[in-house]
């Protein structure tokens, strides 16, 4: 259930053209500095989640820098198929 979480909040920005779906930017793209500013923040959102799911099965252990650079890793290899439908597919017209 997190992963699938993890895989929906690390595309999200690239499929939505609104500020984490509410707000629409004064220009028409979204820039690239909102969408990263979008992925630092769901990214917290799925930690908070993660640890409040592993806080009420019992104890949460504490974690280290590994775990969150494997996961930062994670996060950022399940948002590549937004990227590569947001910057990297041709588009035909």
């Amino acid at each position: 259930m997190v992963i699938a979480l993890m895989a929906f909040c690390a595309n999200f920005p690239y499929f939505s053209e609104s500020i984490f779906g509410f707000f629409r930017p004064k220009q028409a793209p979204k820039s690239p500095f909102i969408r990263i500013f979008e992925l630092l923040v769901l990214y917290f959102v799925v930690i908070a989640v993660a640890y409040a799911i592993e806080s009420s099965i019992g104890n949460a252990f504490p974690q280290g820098w590994q775990f969150y650079a494997v996961t930062v890793c994670l996060y950022l290899v399940l948002g590549f198929p937004g990227f590569v439908h947001r910057y990297l597919r041709r588009r035909t017209h």
